[in-house]
């Protein structure tokens, strides 16, 4: 099996982590780098929106200014996911042949493995779902992305337990997703549900029975270090990789000063939904 990249940045803030992982998709498909394994922090906390989640009436933003709170939007569909206290990972690789040969959806369910793997490791029955969103939780939360698991998505005790979105650049994709090692539900509705506060106790009802995260159920609680650790070694293990620890590359990190700059750290790219040049549709779990 060839080898991968593995690479581990520092926290940052959302435009710059949105702007590596779409720097890194373009290096992968471009031949000039293997596929890549990444882990990454956010700092300061971070909502990002899906890619079509355009306009201000998505997040509120009064809340996310008067919490610290950042705002990306993502390459990537699906909804808007507040990272905080989580494990972040991009995977980048080709989608022609090799592991990843059979569209779309397979992507999901390859990696979907290793998370099972993950998961079964802390003591936590995950389960692998086909995504029916429940359209309840939907209505009354409709901006959020982990009230309803999609395809080849992981619940347990019905609570989705991780997110991720995809995004199809030439003969490479890119998937990040998140696993919440923690999670403060109400500062998760007052970010996400701008103007509504009639519905906020059916609100927080609904995500308590929807919405997991890791230390909602392991005891002792795991810590992000251990959490990511963990990661690596199953993902390695259950799909047969073996990882190199790298950096950005100098064009790497080039270009993702050039995306915070030109797109990720713009109002117009954010809020106001600006399409990126040479922009591809984009699918999400």
């Amino acid at each position: 099996m060839p080898g991968w990249r593995l690479i581990r940045t520092a926290p940052a803030s959302g435009a710059w982590n949105m702007a590596v992982d779409e720097a890194l998709l373009e290096s992968v498909a471009a031949g000039v780098s293997p596929p890549v394994l990444r882990l990454y922090r956010w700092q300061p906390a971070t909502v990002s929106l899906g890619y079509g989640q355009r306009g201000a009436d998505q997040v509120n933003l009064m809340a996310c200014r008067r919490r610290g709170i950042d705002l990306v939007r993502r390459i990537t569909g699906g909804r808007a996911v507040l990272h905080d206290r989580e494990l972040t990972y991009a995977v980048v690789a080709s989608h022609q042949g090799g592991l990843f040969s059979g569209g779309i959806l397979e992507n999901y369910r390859v990696i979907a493995r290793p998370l099972l793997a993950l998961f079964s490791r802390l003591g936590i029955d995950g389960e692998l779902v086909t995504g029916k969103p429940r359209g309840t939780v939907a209505e009354v939360a409709p901006n959020v992305c982990f009230t309803a698991p999609s395809t080849y998505e992981i619940v347990h005790a019905g609570c989705k337990l991780t997110g991720g979105a995809q995004k199809i650049q030439d003969s490479a994709f890119l998937q990040h997703g998140s696993i919440p090692l923690d999670l403060d539900l109400e500062l998760l509705w007052e970010l996400l549900n701008p103007t509504d506060v009639t519905r906020k106790a059916a609100g927080l009802r609904h995500l308590e029975h929807s919405v997991g995260w890791i230390n909602r159920w392991c005891r002792p609680a795991v810590d992000i270090e251990t959490l990511e650790s963990l990661f690596i070694e199953v993902f390695a293990a259950t799909l047969g990789l073996v990882f190199t620890a790298d950096d950005l590359s100098a064009g790497e990190q080039r270009r993702a000063r050039q995306l915070t700059h030109s797109r990720y750290g713009c109002d117009d790219w954010n809020l106001r939904g600006i399409p990126a040049e040479n922009s591809a549709a984009s699918q999400s779990s």
